[in-house]
């Protein structure tokens, strides 16, 4: 028996379904607060524990500030999005998930990438950038455009395997 749900064009026949992308741009943006409100509250945890450590090491540990959000931030990105699940916390809980259209998964170095151009993008282009979404096919960003990825709906992304 042939393995067709391995081939190029089932898989790239699989992101037809209008279904997979129904109301992805709201709980997108609902995602996105919900994740840094969590990269907000283990940036407040890691400031009091970096000020300790600033008194120990005699002010150099103070130094770890100037890149402490970037820091927390991509490694929650990495660590989540490019985990098993291929989604951050609050992508979970809105039941989304990002997927490559060639079929592989999204390795913790794509799920950085794909968060820096979002936020090079958006420190270039301004917020607008977002309006992207209304113009594009499958409610793709530029960053997923780049990338060759897009944002789906869990449950029916998994439905279909």
């Amino acid at each position: 028996m042939i393995d067709t749900m391995s081939t190029p064009i089932d898989i790239a026949g699989r992101f037809e379904d209008w279904r997979l992308y129904e109301g992805v741009r709201t709980r997108r943006t609902f995602a996105f607060i919900i994740d840094y409100a969590l990269v907000l509250l283990l940036v407040v945890i890691a400031v009091p524990v970096i000020a300790l450590l600033g008194v120990v090491t005699f002010g150099i540990a103070w130094l770890l500030y100037a890149i402490l959000t970037p820091f927390i931030a991509l490694t929650y990105i990495a660590w989540t999005m490019g985990g098993q699940a291929q989604a951050t916390l609050g992508m979970r809980a809105m039941g989304i998930k990002l997927v490559r259209y060639d079929g592989q998964p999204i390795d913790w170095m794509t799920a950085i990438v794909h968060a820096v151009l979002f936020w090079a993008a958006n420190a270039i282009l301004t917020p607008f950038i977002v309006l992207v979404a209304l113009f594009t096919r499958h409610k793709r960003l530029l960053h997923d455009l780049a990338l060759g990825t897009v944002v789906v709906r869990t449950e029916r992304f998994d439905q279909g395997r």
